[in-house]
């Protein structure tokens, strides 16, 4: 098996050493990742300038682009066989309800996603990340489940681990999408010369977070598995939208 790892927060992340190593025991890895933190890029491309791939000593990959560009770029161009499976992570910090729409971790698994490939997105809700090794677990787990039943549908999923040691997990559980309340307002600030400059303020606390979420799933220290899914269409709305029209 052969899988692409790959990641938002650079590749010098110990997230992303720690599921190298886990992965590489099971499947041939290769690591393309940005090389430096890109988080919340979401699914942008670099269309203004040339990427540039560089190997690390440690023989990851690294790009001067986007998670998205990462993946694209190694697909795309740069392997010479499509990998079994795209794995992005393991994320310093969860991303749960609508921290999916920003997220780069997210996004290199939905890159990975719609170039045909299935593809997790592994993320550890903690700024702390003390047990990347339980996500680390978790992610191999799933990889061996893929591995000895293949799932026979396109297949997108969101992870995300509890920062706790492996045998404190309470179990796994398929999740939706929570939400949360809208983000904090920018902070304003000065810079040495005297210009204002603005910091995007924190992301707004969970707001629905009830039985079957994602922030549930977290809090009552289980897994949370939510298979993700890229049609934003918004179906009961197309005849509202038709009468409006008239």
């Amino acid at each position: 098996m052969r899988i692409l790892l790959s990641n938002d927060d650079g590749y010098f992340a110990p997230g992303l050493a720690c599921l190298a190593e886990a992965l590489s025991a099971i499947a041939d890895i290769i690591v393309v990742a940005p090389e430096r933190d890109r988080s919340g890029a979401s699914n942008s491309l670099t269309l203004d300038r040339p990427l540039h791939l560089h190997k690390a000593h440690n023989g990851f990959y690294y790009v001067n682009g986007t998670p998205t560009d990462c993946v694209h770029l190694a697909v795309t161009g740069m392997l010479d066989n499509l990998p079994d499976m795209v794995v992005s992570g393991i994320n310093a910090g969860a991303n749960m309800g609508d921290d999916t729409i920003y997220s780069g971790t997210v996004a290199a698994a939905t890159e990975g996603f719609l170039l045909g490939i299935p593809s997790l997105a592994v993320s550890l809700d903690s700024a702390s990340s003390e047990n990347f090794s339980t996500a680390a677990r978790v992610a191999a787990d799933t990889v061996k489940r893929f591995k000895d039943n293949k799932f026979h549908e396109p297949v997108l999923l969101n992870i995300n681990v509890p920062d706790i040691p492996y045998d404190q997990l309470q179990g796994i559980e398929v999740t939706r999408l929570g939400r949360r309340h809208k983000a904090e307002d920018v902070v304003k600030s000065q810079t040495p010369r005297g210009e204002t400059v603005y910091w995007v303020g924190a992301a707004g606390p969970a707001q629905d977070a009830g039985v079957g979420t994602d922030f549930f799933s977290i809090q009552h220290k289980r897994v949370s598995l939510t298979p993700l899914q890229i049609d934003l269409t918004r179906y009961g709305q197309m005849d509202a939208v038709k009468d409006w029209l008239k």
